[in-house]
């Protein structure tokens, strides 16, 4: 029996899933989960794609996104607009 790696990139393949995973990593992960998540969903959407919206290299994304970076708020924030993300702020309970 031939098994293959597990990626999640093959299945963030609608904009709910995206929001829910980036969610779920929000809710339980750190900063490093969180950029290495936007790195999956930018995967499953494409980095030249992701390039292209951005404005930034395809090599400097795949740093930018890989497991240990320490990117840039500014790069975050572009590449969560290319894949249809917002940042929304909701107090925390008191």
């Amino acid at each position: 029996m031939e098994t293959s790696k597990f990626d999640i990139a093959d299945y963030l393949d609608d904009n709910k899933m995206i929001a829910e995973y980036l969610n779920a990593v929000l809710e339980e992960g750190d900063n490093s989960d969180l950029i290495t998540a936007i790195g999956h969903i930018a995967k499953s959407i494409g980095m030249t794609k992701i390039a292209e919206e951005t404005g930034l290299s395809r090599p400097s994304l795949y740093k930018a996104l890989s497991d240990g970076a320490k990117p840039q708020f500014e790069t975050i924030m572009k590449v969560l607009k290319a894949i249809g993300g917002q940042v929304k702020i909701n107090p925390l309970p008191a």
